[in-house]
């Protein structure tokens, strides 16, 4: 059948077809200002702007005072009464000041021993068994608006520790478009060609360096690592916007770590942490190996496969086919590098110590595991653990992965070039003098504020501590690199 109009005949099918397209452009219309290049999914990721190396982002979280509220009373449900570890008890609901910290607390600086005591059987702690609440909130940046945004609370023993001492300085993860089913107008919602990025707080980092510079020292060395960048964060939960802190935005690796630093990113991606994690025999468990990609598919033969290379008989009475086992099916000389740069620059709550905080992704392009670090806020400390050792002398078969590799000749051999390497050009200690100052001229007026319109870091404990963070580090480095090279020299 046919419509006339003016003199026209237009088929039914043709209106239809109009139409349809024109309710669905109507439904899925974009948030105003919506701009392809800095929301689109064909944007390419922006390094340049999410993560500058020579200045500070700031950015705006604004959140409905509903939403607000469940995200507390879900960390209420997950860890407690915020501020209950605080002296003199429970603090009640988070201080209306935004990141403050109630008096008597303290958000940054460990407890007596560094915050660094043993690790519970099994090299992980007991944390919530879930992650916390996804709500939705809109960034401001630059002048542009994301809309509807998934933000979350992120962090094991940094999130517990600062939420129990009153600390409202959170880290946080931003999600852009993990609400697109609710609203379909941010469908494929990117941010400058980004989908997931995580916030690191800085919880007991006196200089607030230590999670971008070790993650820039992996990435130096010539490991896969996250890219990270300083922000300023404000946040307006209903009572006007207030200077959270300064935070370390941290790039996710299954979002655009595998897209960028492989050549394939359609393998499977684990995050491994509690029962199995430490590859233990025996000790594999799905739950211990969380997949980040390829998450319908219950397929982890390429780890149950790691399990049994590692745990071959052939490693006591032929050890160069045991090599070649293991070397089938995991990338041993980029693990023995990271291993090697882990444990130069100390960083104890990772693999060796605690069965979390790495991650590993089956290279399709070669068929292998590689090794990829993560969460490195506790690294560049002074070592109290047995990975503190450069030898691994002390590290237990309860870390196989490290037991195994450095008591074979081979293995230990390489590890020890890796050693040297690292010495000589990603943790120099002259280049890292520079590093450390350079990036600590720039967030100061972030943590001390400018005496204008830029105000102080909340969580800050003591300027003069602060101050005198760049010389701690400093010493730091030169000792492990005083150690390293008695290593070196040693028979």
């Amino acid at each position: 059948m046919n419509i006339r109009r003016a003199g026209i005949l237009i088929p039914l099918t043709f209106l239809f077809l109009l139409t349809t397209a024109f309710t669905q452009a109507q439904e899925t219309a974009r948030p105003e200002g919506w701009d392809e290049y800095a929301h689109g999914s064909d944007t390419p990721p922006d390094y340049a702007i999410v993560f500058p190396q020579d200045a500070v982002n700031t950015i705006n979280i604004t959140i409905s005072s509903e939403n607000w509220q469940a995200m507390q009373d879900n960390m209420t449900e997950l860890f407690g009464e915020f501020g209950q570890n605080q002296r003199g008890g429970a603090s009640g609901r988070p201080p209306a000041n935004g990141g403050g910290r109630p008096p008597g607390g303290d958000g940054q600086n460990p407890p007596a021993g560094g915050g660094q005591g043993g690790p519970p059987a099994g090299g992980a702690f007991n944390f919530a068994a879930e992650d916390p609440v996804w709500v939705t909130a809109d960034i401001s940046f630059n002048g542009q608006v994301w809309s509807n945004v998934g933000l979350r609370y992120k962090g094991n023993s940094t999130l517990m520790g600062a939420w129990g001492s009153g600390l409202l300085k959170l880290g946080f993860k931003l999600n852009f478009d993990k609400f697109e089913d609710d609203y379909p107008a941010i469908d494929n919602q990117r941010f400058f060609g980004f989908d997931e990025l995580s916030f690191s707080s800085n919880y007991r980092d006196p200089s607030y360096l230590h999670e971008k510079v070790a993650a820039d020292i992996f990435r130096d060395a010539g490991l896969v690592a996250a890219n990270t960048a300083f922000y300023a964060v404000y946040m307006d939960y209903g009572q006007g916007s207030v200077y959270i802190g300064l935070y370390t935005a941290v790039e996710e690796i299954e979002d655009t770590v595998l897209q960028t630093q492989f050549t394939d990113d359609s393998g499977n991606l684990y995050k491994p942490e509690g029962t199995g994690a430490a590859f233990q025999a025996g000790t594999f468990t799905e739950a211990g190996f969380e997949k980040k990609t390829n998450e319908d598919e219950a397929d982890y033969s390429d780890i149950l496969a790691l399990f049994d290379a590692l745990h071959a008989s052939t490693r006591a009475t032929q050890p160069e086919a045991w090599r070649a086992g293991l070397e089938a099916v995991l990338n041993v000389d980029q693990f023995l590098h990271w291993l090697a740069v882990n444990t130069v620059i100390t960083n104890w709550d990772t693999y060796g110590t605690m069965a979390h905080n790495y991650y590993l992704y089956n290279d399709p392009a070669t068929g292998l595991l590689n090794w990829i670090p993560w969460d490195n806020n506790e690294a560049l400390t002074a070592g109290r653990r047995a990975t503190s050792a450069i030898d691994l002398a002390t590290i237990t078969a309860d870390w196989p992965l490290i037991r195994y590799l450095m008591d074979d000749p081979v293995y230990q051999s390489r590890y020890r070039e890796y050693v040297a390497g690292t010495i000589a050009a990603a943790f120099d200690p002259a280049t890292m003098a520079e590093t450390y100052q350079t990036f600590h001229d720039l967030i100061t007026p972030y943590v001390l504020g400018d005496g204008a319109s830029q105000p102080a870091d909340p969580a800050l404990t003591s300027e003069e501590v602060f101050l005198n963070s760049v010389t701690v580090l400093i010493q730091h480095t030169e000792s492990r690199y005083t150690l390293a090279q008695q290593y070196l020299s040693a028979p």
